[in-house]
């Protein structure tokens, strides 16, 4: 038998629409035999890492995707008197390949910087630049092509799916779904359309030698979870349980196992064999790399010693050779490197070693990232030259013991890589300080660095109060340097904005935050959408102790009261604590941090 591959589903990153916890639902995939999945995630990718790294510790294959929006008109069109331009039509998209998971990554990027208008959105430009190695599926109800057979516009179905066609070729599947639920005066109307939508799609694609699958539209784990999930979409929608006009979902969109697919697409088994065929193209790509620290320019009257810069290159492409394990591999390396240090020692420039670097590109950029060995040696030559230009003044008296110490400091910050981020750092620091902006002295273990101390990156000597270095930067534990810094609040987004404007706008960005549902707020959120009295909800959400951290679970155990409420008689109350338990953890909103920026090597 076929083993069915579910290709639509919704995790909790699916904010306030999907309850599938990404562990759980895992676990669920390995318990139900099936060997791979995807993740597709309403115009996110945000918990594609974590998916990813949860499928491969179990042995399943993850499919790493996205359930856009594709703009009906284009991603720029914004006009509140145009309904069409809120939100968009649903598409699923996966990555078939390393270029397709970072093609997806460019149109998920540009449906929020371009296309966001209600939703972030994509468009049919940015599925014509960017369509190799994705695999396209037309998705639910939601998708063009079903909303055009919907509306009995059968020949403009027929265009459309050329149009993916030509796009995207024998990658691009027709997608049907069924969701029949118990709760017919509820659902008959989708699960109708669903079944005339089928009947068209499996004839256009027929006729235009286009390949259906079956999905299940997955929001949650196990079929009795759906009562749950229907709390979560009364609160996306800010609806009460007793409301009949409200949104509601079949119940059937769960994890189904390939028995249940099976039976429901009985007389089309060819629609799971199609979810095996997508399976089997799709590569697992490693998602884990090194840091790619940005280039910091180097001010154009520094004049760079040759000989130094020379052996800063060498101990950076030597660095690569420290980190194979395969000896084997390492001893061939090794004499290539040999014949590398030979060639670079004949130049006369730093030109020159620059040219000897592209005419090798190929070669040497595979052996040891040469290319960007260069700007990390140029770097650590600068870094060195304005760390001993602040040392004569924090140490006026250069002993031995300080210049010892300097010196093993830049030794380890040239080997680990890492001479861009301390000038990095060293400059916007230096840049706020001389906009007025208050700076703190330096937390954390970055106050036992004698260069940062040299640079005014703290304000602390290590030498003088004994701090070690190596609680900073380890040579021994390969990690990034972490230095806290401290910016008065008014001058912190003068601060960013010159960042920002320094390296562009497309190369820095900020980070992502997630609002989760606690076990306070998911009691009062599940006790309002009960329309449990709102002295009630306060008394139960004031029983869970103060303390950070506290779940439902814990405080269970510690307080009694609140333990027994739920076997209260009062059924709002006990399904108050019951769905606000299956609740608790879930992605509740984002938000932006409010000083964390990465800032990228190339465009993000």
């Amino acid at each position: 038998m076929s083993n069915f591959t579910h290709l639509h589903v919704h995790t909790q990153y699916s904010i306030l629409d999907g309850a599938s916890e990404i562990k759980k639902l895992i676990a669920r995939v390995k318990e139900l035999g099936m060997t791979s999945i995807a993740i597709t995630d309403h115009g996110n990718m945000f918990g594609v890492k974590q998916f990813h790294e949860e499928a491969i510790k179990n042995g399943i294959k993850p499919i790493l995707g996205c359930e856009c929006y594709v703009a009906r008109r284009t991603r720029h069109d914004k006009n509140k008197d145009v309904k069409e331009d809120r939100g968009g039509d649903h598409l699923i998209l996966l990555a078939k390949n390393s270029v397709g998971y970072h093609n997806l990554i460019k149109m998920v990027s540009y449906s929020y910087t371009e296309g966001f208008y209600a939703r972030p959105r994509i468009d049919k430009e940015l599925l014509e630049k960017y369509s190799e190695g994705i695999i396209c599926c037309s998705a639910c109800i939601g998708g063009e092509i079903p909303r055009l057979i919907r509306n009995n516009q059968i020949d403009k179905a027929r265009e459309s799916i050329k149009w993916f066609k030509s796009i995207f070729k024998d990658d691009y599947y027709l997608e049907l779904q069924l969701h029949r639920s118990l709760l017919l005066e509820v659902t008959e109307e989708v699960f109708n359309i669903q079944t005339m939508v089928n009947r068209n799609l499996l004839q256009l694609g027929e006729e235009l030698g286009v390949k259906c699958i079956a999905s299940n539209d997955v929001h949650f784990i196990n079929a009795d979870d759906s009562i749950a999930h229907d709390h979560l979409i009364c609160l996306t929608t800010n609806k009460a349980l007793n409301d009949v006009d409200r949104m509601r979902y079949s119940g059937q969109e769960y994890l189904k196992s390939t028995d249940e697919m099976m039976l429901m697409f009985a007389n089309n088994p060819e629609l799971i064999y199609n979810t095996e065929e997508i399976a089997n193209k799709v590569q697992t790509i490693n998602l884990n790399h090194g840091p790619f620290m940005p280039d910091f320019p180097l001010p154009d009257d520094f004049v760079m010693d040759l000989d130094k810069f020379k052996n800063s290159f060498k101990i950076a492409l030597n660095s690569a050779l420290g980190q194979i394990n395969d000896d084997t591999k390492k001893e061939r390396l090794e004499a290539e490197y040999q014949q590398i240090e030979s060639s670079i020692d004949a130049c006369n420039s730093v030109e020159e070693v620059e040219s000897l670097v592209a005419e090798n590109e190929d070669k040497w950029d595979k052996l040891f990232c040469a290319v960007d060995k260069l700007p990390i040696a140029k770097q650590c030559q600068y870094l060195i030259y304005i760390t001993y230009e602040g040392a004569k003044i924090r140490y006026p008296e250069m002993t031995d013991e300080v210049r010892e110490r300097i010196d093993f400091e830049l030794e380890t910050i040239e080997r680990m890589g890492f001479p861009g981020y301390f000038l990095i750092v060293w400059d916007f620091i230096k840049m706020g300080r001389e906009m007025g902006v208050s700076v703190g002295p330096g937390r954390g273990s970055a106050a036992g660095s004698a260069v940062a101390y040299c640079l005014w990156i703290t304000n602390i000597d290590p030498i003088k109060f004994d701090l070690l270095f190596e609680r900073f930067l380890n040579p021994e534990r390969i990690s990034m340097p972490d230095i806290d810094i401290d910016f008065d609040e008014d001058g912190r987004e003068r601060v960013m904005k010159y960042v920002v404007d320094k390296y562009g706008a497309a190369r820095v960005a900020h980070l992502v935050t997630f609002g989760r549902m606690g076990a306070k707020n998911s009691i009062r959120d599940v006790a309002r959408v009960q329309q449990l009295d709102l002295g009630e909800s306060n008394r139960l959400s004031k029983l869970v102790p103060e303390r950070p951290g506290t779940t439902l679970q814990m405080a269970y155990k510690e307080v009694k009261e609140l333990s027994d409420e739920r076997s209260s008689e009062n059924p709002l109350i006990k399904n108050t604590l019951r769905y606000a338990d299956a609740l608790e953890g879930s992605v509740r909103q984002t938000g932006v941090h409010a000083c964390g920026i990465i800032i990228g090597k190339g465009d993000l």
